[in-house]
């Protein structure tokens, strides 16, 4: 969870006027960092005690006192050692079962002392320094239920026009065609694809999972798989139904049990699956009683997995299969993916029937709908060349990508000019704007924060490594307007809804189409789903001699304009 300001104020003049942390631990505190001597680059090394310190508490936000880090443990013991001897004996006598009599060693076991965020020591150890509660960090949820049981009865917004439209006709095919529906919808990005596709197939199934059969829902991530479950929670309680529906979460390494198997949804990914081919009977039960398939982000449908897992199917179930639908975003007229989706599939596509207006540019036509937000293009460039001079005639194209995707990008994090400028730009962003930063590596999104924190703004860094717990508070703190920047790499192009994001910033050069839609598409959100009318996108351009202009923002030329 993100500090506010005054709780950093608070806890930075007490560990400086306080506990006088000295400025030899200090700086090896900052050093350890690992990114110091970056952090000046862009804001120059004089710094004041007062400004390491903050810089330290932005950098780790409510997880500075946790973990079992050499450094950290002897953070906490500087601390502990400056409470009355009778507080530390008190500590000790409550927290620790082993260790010496003397006041040192009882500081050092109770710094030792194992650290769970949120919980009873955490807690204790705050309350007694009289430092904010914040940094006793996030309790970490209970696990989530591998299966759940949703009740009926809530009303969720009413489908648009276009959307009920889809759902009839995906309703029609399925009544018409049974098991050997194939199907697509395709809609830009933010149109609602998902709960349309839910509709349809939970009304469809609904009296098939009385009698024991599954919908599999296939995602690429377990942030799409939550996203899932919750569409599907919303609709099955807004249909009135008498009984109530089993969701299994089959993802994230998680074991179902036989006895749990009466039918439902199985909420899934793809990885999780072709992992358990042949090696797991549950699998093997969902599969032989499945009455349908649907398939988010389509457009990876043509991999060995999945051929692996109807292969799988077929040999279980029945060489028809069951009914398949796939979910794809329809990108602009440039760009020819959904039809060969079609083709792989053997299926109907379905897309809105809404006129020639939007048969000609589905995204324009959103757009002035207020469906979706009008994107406003900006390049930053750089002025910074790649590959450098000594690699031009080496490489070939596929070895020139296979090196931006490493070395290069990493080299670009470290690239003093080109942060210096990601800096200025992201400052002048007015107050208050919801901003999504896509940072080059881990180190370069904290680096931002870091610095973004350091000139006034609330900015957080976000990456695989953040607990999940913790993702999610920050994340609640963004979209409700506490925090104005989250800067990530590598987990917010999918399964991530912040409608009122007005600033997407590419840091990052990006070469694939696929993932550059993703990632613009976090801030397209229209005005009538709750979003905003315009979102900006700041794309920060290096210069590229060979293969041509390859980042993908120059190839949506269609989508821009």
């Amino acid at each position: 969870m993100k500090p506010t300001k005054e709780e950093i104020k608070k806890l930075t003049d007490l560990l400086l006027k306080e506990y006088k942390i000295s400025t030899r631990f200090l700086n090896i505190l900052i050093d350890e960092s690992g990114s110091y001597s970056q952090l000046t680059d862009v804001i120059g090394n004089n710094l004041s005690n007062e400004e390491k310190i903050r810089l330290l508490i932005n950098q780790k936000e409510s997880l500075l006192f946790s973990g079992s880090a050499k450094r950290t443990i002897e953070l906490r013991g500087k601390l502990i050692e400056k409470l009355p001897v009778k507080t530390i004996d008190k500590l000790f006598d409550k927290y620790c079962t082993t260790g010496g009599k003397s006041k040192s060693h009882k500081v050092k076991n109770l710094a030792k002392k194992r650290w769970h965020s949120g919980k009873s020591w955490a807690s204790t150890f705050v309350n007694e320094l009289k430092i904010p509660k914040v940094f006793a960090g996030v309790k970490k949820e209970g696990k989530l239920p591998l299966i759940e049981d949703i009740d009926p009865f809530v009303t969720p917004p009413a489908l648009t026009e276009f959307q009920e439209e889809l759902k009839n006709n995906l309703l029609t095919i399925l009544n018409k065609e049974g098991d050997k529906t194939r199907c697509i919808v395709s809609l830009p990005t933010g149109g609602g694809k998902t709960r349309t596709a839910v509709e349809a197939f939970i009304e469809w199934l609904q009296p098939r999972f009385a009698n024991g059969q599954y919908l599999i829902w296939i995602a690429q991530s377990e942030e799409l798989c939550n996203q899932a479950i919750e569409c599907i929670r919303q609709l099955w309680a807004s249909k009135q139904f008498t009984e109530s529906l089993r969701v299994y979460r089959y993802f994230g390494g998680s074991e179902l049990e036989q006895s749990d198997l009466i039918g439902g949804v199985v909420v899934s990914s793809i990885n999780q699956i072709n992992s358990r081919i042949n090696k797991d009977e549950v699998l093997k039960e969902i599969v032989s009683k499945t009455g349908s398939i649907i398939i988010d982000e389509a457009h990876r449908a043509a991999t060995s997995m999945y051929r692996n897992f109807f292969h799988f199917c077929k040999e279980i179930h029945s060489p028809n299969l069951f009914p398949i639908c796939g979910l794809t975003a329809t990108p602009g007229r440039s760009f020819g993916n959904t039809p060969l989706l079609v083709e792989i599939f053997e299926s109907k596509l379905f897309t809105p029937t809404l006129g020639e207006e939007f048969e000609n540019n589905p995204l324009e036509f959103f757009r002035q709908e207020g469906y979706l937000a009008r994107p406003v293009p900006k390049q930053v460039f750089t002025d910074v060349d790649i590959p450098s001079p000594n690699t031009l005639f080496e490489e070939s194209k596929e070895q020139f990508f296979a090196r931006m995707n490493q070395e290069v990008v990493r080299e670009l994090a470290k690239n003093k000019k080109r942060n210096k400028k990601i800096i200025k730009e992201l400052l002048s962003i007015p107050k208050g704007q919801l901003t999504l930063v896509y940072a080059c590596t881990v180190e370069h999104s904290e680096l931002i924060a870091t610095v973004l924190n350091y000139y006034g703004k609330t900015a957080t860094s976000i990456s695989a490594d953040t607990p999940r717990h913790y993702r999610r508070k920050l994340l609640e703190q963004f979209k409700s307007g506490e925090i104005q920047f989250v800067i990530n790499y590598g987990v917010l192009t999918t399964g991530f809804d912040a409608p009122k994001t007005e600033n997407i910033v590419i840091c990052r050069p990006t070469f694939s189409e696929i993932l550059y839609e993703q990632i613009v598409g976090r801030g397209l959100r229209g005005s009538k789903f709750g979003g905003t009318d315009k979102c900006t996108i700041i794309d920060f351009c290096d210069n590229y001699h060979r293969f041509g202009d390859q980042q993908a923002y120059n190839r949506f030329s269609e989508f821009w304009k």
